[in-house]
């Protein structure tokens, strides 16, 4: 999946996170770690403190398994208004 300066700038905007941080959060989830539960909830909670967002535990369940089941949309650009 590949990310336009736009994509970011977008993100960027919505929650104060930058493009560099965003990054350096999605190297910890490079090959295997996309499948490793514990390494997505760390991501998981790392992003919600940066955001001063609190995800919930069912939500995280949500996010976990849908990114376990190889669900995430294609077009996750157009999730990001």
């Amino acid at each position: 999946m590949k990310f336009t300066d736009n994509f970011f700038k977008k993100v960027e905007k919505k929650t104060n996170v930058n493009k560099e941080t965003i990054l350096s959060l999605a190297e910890k989830l490079q090959d295997d770690n996309m499948k490793n539960e514990s390494a997505l909830r760390e991501v998981i909670r790392q992003i919600g403190a940066l955001t001063g967002k609190q995800v919930s535990k069912e939500k995280e369940d949500k996010i976990v398994k849908t990114i376990i089941n190889d669900q995430v949309p294609n077009n996750i650009e157009d999730y990001i208004k």
